[in-house]
């Protein structure tokens, strides 16, 4: 049966909304920092084959920390941080500074592990923002001269195709 029209009946909810994760600043921090830590106790494992008889070895590679990972450590999805970030709780601006630092510690560790060689460069520059390319703008206009060339003898032509004089034997 359906609730019957201009019912009131949200009032008698007792709360509006889905509960936020983290009471203060401090909690979210301590979060984070347990997600820093578990990356840095859970590398990844890469098989990898050494020496003339390629024997089988594993070899533990740093994981990188990303905003994404955390968010699933933290189990909430990205938009909900960003989210966050932009309209923090009114009790606390130390929310703010928070989430600062640590999508700057994620940026630092990626960016280092890049340039040391644990992480492929060019997937963690793009993920960064980091781009190496040169825009060139020319101002002002370009004028052309339309060129006749049936007033031109045989060796002017000859060299402007070959660049070079005709052979003269």
């Amino acid at each position: 049966m359906a609730a019957p029209k201009n019912n009131q009946f949200w009032k008698l909810r007792s709360k509006h909304g889905r509960d936020k994760l983290f009471a203060d600043a401090a909690l979210l921090w301590d979060a984070a920092c347990e997600y820093f830590e578990w990356c840095q106790k859970n590398p990844y494992i890469k098989k990898d084959w050494v020496g003339k008889d390629a024997f089988e070895v594993n070899r533990e590679t740093e994981r990188p920390f990303t905003l994404h990972d955390l968010c699933l450590f933290l189990d909430c999805s990205t938009s909900y941080f960003r989210e966050f970030k932009s309209n923090p709780p009114e009790q606390s601006e130390d929310f703010l500074t928070v989430i600062t630092r640590i999508e700057e510690i994620i940026y630092s560790q990626k960016f280092r592990g890049a340039v040391v060689g644990h992480f492929n460069a060019n997937i963690i520059a793009r993920d960064l923002g980091l781009v190496d390319k040169q825009e060139n703008k020319l101002s002002g206009s370009v004028e052309t001269q339309q060129v006749k060339f049936d007033n031109l003898s045989f060796e002017q032509l000859y060299e402007l195709k070959y660049g070079r004089r005709p052979d003269t034997a």
